[in-house]
């Protein structure tokens, strides 16, 4: 019965395998969070945390941040390009992107402070120390950068010491890495540190027409460099440096529906970033501290894809001349993104004695970005700007021992402008708030209860590639899309209550979360197509309000020195109210009434056994599935469901290691991406489903020395 029990509980994967001369012995590791006001033990922070360390990144051989998201409950993420981009969290979150700037996700992700949301291929996952994912609306912290959650990355400090590892790995489909990573002081009170590393591979696509198995490949490099300073007891400095460079391939589409494709004009993925990030510490009078934490980021995309994913010819419909089949689209975008974030934290005082705690701040935001897009032949150019500006503060009052309560609050200001080479002008203003309210009870040393409603928002704006086409859309599309050509702020409110405890000997950590997300005009992503004019017209749409809940579960156990359990599980319920959407089958327009919304699976899991079988040897297996789910509001087409699995069985003896590791190992089918509609002239272009596939099974094996 106690195993059963077991594995019903869920997961984080926080353990490590360490010892001073190796991987000798299983521990679950206390983890600290370091996404809040506070650096905070996972354990007594309030909210639904998944923490996933750099142990439970090395067993999946993970080199990205969507091969890890799965180790969450109710996350999961949609590519439409060469790596996962666009995050939903409790079914909340951006689906893909082309013309419209999209203002801000609803899922943000940071590295390091830097701001990465819409830019997440750079989230690698190199010389990486923890990764936490924060479930529900990030108000008071993160503002509208955080509607209904927020992924982040921390990397490796520097160390006090000399330090390093150099490894190197191969697995199939032409894959390897290779990186290094050297640490240590530059002078007195200061230290530095430095990783580099290439990750590529030939992709799991073969193009068939052009006879190539690398036109949906990865080539990527990645630098970090950090720095930090002491400069005196109470002052610190921290810089980092990251630069990103992708080549990937775009050649992910298949009117059959498979893995092979016959485009003569593969897509192509590409990215390059530069960022910086310059934190400060100063202990004020009577140990008050005043934090800092300035950033600047310029990213540069050029994504594009063979429209057709076919070849001149394919149909003998009409000359080359103009046959549909030789078109590509591209999007050169440029965007640059400077932050400053200021905050004044009163001391870590005694909660036992009553002790209140506060924490006031100012955040600015200014954030640019420019499009360039090629098609049939046009360039369409747009330059949108926005600025944010926001007050926020926290409040900590412990009543008791056991009784604390928190509250929060931000109030911030948007504004924006947009212009294109349609003629298109628009300038928005707006505010909102967003802040918490949380009980905490602990009930005894090794219990917390919390309970916890928090308000979410994002601004609203102008759907610009449906009002910088109006004039080209008939007049049925007219009428449907006028009262649609702006769409209003969102607001998420969520109520949650949870558990966290260690039990059985503080060999179990279980985590508990019930929720239930009330989302008033929700920014919902939907599409229209005017057949007469051959126009495709996307707008978010916030004329319907949604409601989310569920449960979430994760946990580890220690069942011996040697064998750490773990688990998570995810359950998700969620609806439309109701929704005008155009259906590509019908081809008129109806009403979606109570419709699971699009990315939301029903369920999530994850199961996990690390067996250290002796010293220095190491195995784990996990297994991970989710429910199927709908990809879009104007079809009823869905993503189905699936499962895999994955294991490694690593090595170390004195300061090598060696690793072999494999992911999907049943080769089971599954999509990241879906669309629906008519692309194959043999069938007369009639709607279809098509998918975007994931990973099939990919194994290697990865060496490690470290100095």
């Amino acid at each position: 019965m106690k195993n059963q029990a077991v594995k019903k509980l869920s997961l984080s994967l926080l353990l490590t395998i360490a010892s001073a001369s190796g991987w000798t012995e299983a521990i679950i590791e206390e983890v600290v969070v370091t996404a809040n006001f506070r650096q905070a033990e996972l354990m007594k922070s309030t909210g639904s945390i998944t923490a996933v360390g750099a142990p439970a990144i090395d067993n999946r051989s993970a080199r990205h941040l969507e091969q890890v998201l799965q180790l969450a409950p109710n996350v999961s993420y949609a590519s439409g390009a060469s790596r996962g981009r666009f995050i939903q969290v409790r079914g909340v979150g951006e689906l893909e992107q082309f013309v419209d700037p999209k203002h801000f996700p609803s899922v943000g992700i940071t590295l390091d402070g830097i701001e990465l949301a819409g830019t997440a291929n750079a989230a690698m996952l190199m010389d990486v120390d923890q990764v936490e994912i924060l479930r529900g609306p990030q108000g008071t912290r993160f503002g509208s950068s955080a509607l209904a959650g927020m992924v982040n990355i921390s990397s490796n400090a520097p160390a006090d010491h000399l330090q390093g590892n150099i490894e190197a790995g191969v697995g199939n489909y032409g894959s390897w890495h290779a990186g290094t990573v050297v640490s240590g002081p530059l002078a007195d009170n200061l230290s530095g540190r430095l990783a580099v590393q290439k990750n590529y591979g030939d992709g799991y696509i073969e193009n068939d027409f052009l006879n190539r198995d690398d036109t949906n490949g990865y080539d990527e490099f990645s630098a970090r460099g950090k720095l930090h300073w002491q400069t005196s007891p109470g002052t610190s400095y921290e810089l980092t440096a990251l630069y990103f460079d992708s080549d990937n391939g775009y050649d992910a589409w298949s009117l059959q529906n498979t893995r092979h494709t016959i485009s003569d004009q593969p897509g192509h993925d590409r990215q390059r970033t530069k960022a910086l990030s310059l934190s400060g510490e100063w202990t004020l009078s009577e140990d008050w501290l005043l934090e800092s934490v300035a950033s600047w980021s310029d990213n540069d995309s050029d994504y594009g894809y063979d429209e057709d994913w076919t070849y001149a010819g394919y149909c003998g419909c009409g000359p080359e001349s103009w046959n549909y089949y030789v078109n590509t689209d591209n999007y050169r975008r440029d965007r640059d993104n400077a932050t400053l974030d200021i905050r004044l934290l009163s001391p870590d005082r005694n909660e036992l004695a009553g002790e209140s705690q506060y924490v006031v701040g100012l955040y600015l935001q200014r954030r640019s970005e420019s499009l360039h897009r090629t098609w049939w032949g046009y360039d369409f150019f747009s330059d949108y700007e926005s600025d944010r500006s926001a007050l926020y503060g926290q409040f900590r009052k412990p009543f008791s021992d056991r009784f604390t309560l928190v509250a929060g609050y931000r109030y911030e200001w948007f504004s924006d402008d947009y212009d294109d080479s349609n003629g298109l002008l628009t300038d928005s203003d707006d505010s909102f708030w967003s802040g918490e309210l949380t009980l905490e009870y602990m009930p005894s040393d090794n219990t917390l209860l919390y309970a916890t409603l928090s308000r979410g928002a994002k601004p609203g704006g102008v759907n610009t590639e449906a009002s910088s086409s109006f004039p080209l859309m008939g007049s049925q599309f007219q009428d449907f899309i006028t009262p649609r050509l702006k769409f209003d702020a969102e607001t998420l409110v969520n109520a949650e209550m949870g558990l966290k405890g260690g039990y059985l000997d503080n060999r179990l950590d279980l985590r508990i979360a019930l929720f239930y997300m009330d989302r008033s005009n929700a920014q919902l992503e939907s599409w229209m197509y005017d057949a007469e004019n051959f126009l495709w017209i996307g707008f978010l749409d916030s004329n319907s309000d949604a409601d989310n809940y569920g449960l979430e579960v994760e946990g580890s156990y220690l069942l011996t020195d040697a064998v750490v359990l773990s688990a998570s599980l995810g359950l998700l319920e969620t609806s439309v109210d109701s929704l005008q959407v155009y259906d590509l089958d019908a081809w008129a327009f109806r009403a979606l009434e109570d419709r699971d919304q699009a990315r939301a699976p029903g369920y999530q899991y994850h199961l996990g056994v690390n067996w250290q079988l002796n010293q220095g040897l190491n195995l784990n297996i996990e297994m991970e599935g989710r429910g199927e789910s709908y990809f879009g509001y104007y079809h009823d087409r869905k993503i189905d469901s699936y499962r895999a699995i994955n294991a490694s069985l690593a090595y170390e003896f004195d300061s090598f290691s060696v690793q072999l590791w494999g992911r999907n190992l049943l080769d089971d089918d599954y999509a990241v991406h879906g669309l629906y509609f008519g692309n194959d002239p043999l069938k007369g272009w009639i709607n279809e489903r098509y998918l975007q596939w994931g990973e099939p099974r990919v194994f290697g094996v990865t060496a490690r020395y470290n100095f």
